[in-house]
C-alpha cells in the first residue's frame, strides 16, 4: 500500500503522475477514476497491493481520456462493474468522447478521441442521491461534462469533486485553485453553478482529480465566491 495515501477514513488517494498532478481514489472498496491508458500498469500494480481492500466496482467522475483511459483495462482485468453519471454513459460506452466536448469538431476533440481508452459497457448509471461506498453518496455536478458526479460523505464533510475545480493545472503543473480547462468544459457557467452548490456544503476535505486535496473550507469558499465576483 505504499503508494497510496490516507486523505480520510475509509479514503485512499493514488498520484498517476508526480505527486499530484493526476489522482484517483479508493472510496472502501470503490475505485474513483482511472488515469489514462499509459498509466494502465501503475494502477493496476497499485491496485494489486497487498494489505489493500480489491475494488469491487470502479466509478468515473466523468468521461475525459485522463479519468477513463484505463477504465477498460481495469474493468477486465479484475472483473468489476463501471458505474458513470447519465449524461456521460455513451462517451464511455463508444470510446468516443468527442460529444461532451464544446466543440466536436476541433483539434482537441480529435486529440481526445485519439487518448481515450477503449469502449467499456456501464452497469450502474449513478444518480443524485445514489450509495456508493464508505458513506458517500452521488451529486450530479454537470457543467465540465454533460455527465459530471461528485462524492459527497456528510458525517465528515469529504468532497471528491472530479474536475469541477482544479487544484494543479494538468498541463502547466502550476498549482492553486482554478476552473476546469476552457476548452474541455461544456458549459462553464452550469460548472459555476455546480461548484456554488458544492462550496455551500463546506467541505473539510476536498478531493481533486488534479492537485492535492484541501483541507481548508473557508479557502475552498473564497475561491468559488471570487468566481461570481469577477463576472460583476
Amino acid at each position: 500500500m505504499r503508494n497510496w495515501s490516507r486523505v480520510a477514513p475509509g479514503v485512499l488517494r493514488l498520484a498517476l503522475i508526480g505527486a499530484d498532478v493526476l489522482n484517483v481514489y479508493l472510496l472502501g472498496d470503490v475505485l474513483v477514476d482511472a488515469g489514462g491508458r499509459a498509466a494502465r500498469n501503475r494502477l493496476l500494480r497499485a491496485l494489486a497491493a497487498p494489505g489493500l481492500r480489491p475494488p469491487t466496482a470502479h466509478a468515473v467522475t466523468h468521461a475525459h481520456f485522463d479519468h477513463q483511459g484505463s477504465s477498460h483495462a481495469v474493468c477486465e482485468q479484475l472483473g468489476i462493474p463501471l458505474w458513470s453519471g447519465a449524461g456521460d454513459r455513451q462517451a464511455l460506452e463508444t470510446g468516443d468522447p468527442t460529444g461532451i466536448l464544446p466543440n466536436p469538431r476541433s483539434w482537441l476533440a480529435g486529440l481526445e478521441r485519439w487518448l481515450a481508452g477503449p469502449a467499456q459497457p456501464v452497469a450502474r448509471v449513478l444518480r443524485e442521491g445514489d450509495d456508493v461506498a464508505a458513506g458517500f453518496t452521488v451529486l450530479e455536478t454537470p457543467g465540465h461534462t454533460p455527465g459530471s458526479i461528485s462524492f459527497w460523505r456528510a458525517a465528515d464533510r469529504v468532497l471528491v469533486l472530479g474536475d469541477v475545480a482544479m487544484r494543479r493545472h494538468p498541463i502547466t503543473r502550476r498549482a492553486g485553485l482554478r476552473e476546469p480547462l476552457a476548452l474541455g468544459t461544456l458549459d462553464a457557467a452550469r460548472n459555476r453553478q455546480a461548484l456554488r452548490r458544492l462550496a455551500a456544503l463546506q467541505p473539510r476535505v476536498v478531493c481533486f482529480g488534479h492537485g492535492a486535496p484541501l483541507f481548508d473550507p473557508a479557502a475552498f469558499r473564497a475561491f468559488v465566491d471570487s468566481l461570481y465576483l469577477r463576472r460583476r
